[in-house]
């Protein structure tokens, strides 16, 4: 998704197309419509990439794909009353023993019920 603004060009679009993407313009005069990537973007930044030194595509990837998974199934959400939209919920019973698992090179953590 991207806005209208004269520096998206012909060129630009087509490095999108050319591996497979689809680019959607947002319609004119309409700052809200592309409210929720704007938000994902300034989360996947904020908690991961400006911590983060990057050396190659391929580290890139790699990180972005642990985040998601990290977004989807364990990060809270308000939207979702404090839970991750397709996480489980883990209750945990008095003294039971917590382990700690990192995402992203070990800069986010994650809490789970140790099995």
């Amino acid at each position: 998704m991207r806005d209208r603004a004269g520096q998206f060009t012909g060129p630009f679009d087509e490095v999108f197309t050319s591996v497979g993407g689809k680019v959607i313009a947002i319609p004119s005069r309409a700052p809200q419509a592309n409210a929720f990537a704007e938000r994902w973007v300034g989360t996947v930044r904020h908690e991961l990439l400006d911590r983060t030194l990057i050396w190659n595509q391929r580290q890139l990837r790699r990180l972005l794909q642990d985040y998601v998974g990290h977004y989807n199934s364990h990060r809270p959400h308000r939207s979702v009353h404090q839970r991750a939209p397709f996480g489980a919920a883990a209750a945990v019973g008095h003294g039971q023993t917590i382990r700690r698992h990192t995402v992203g090179d070990g800069l986010i953590n994650q809490y789970r019920p140790a099995a």
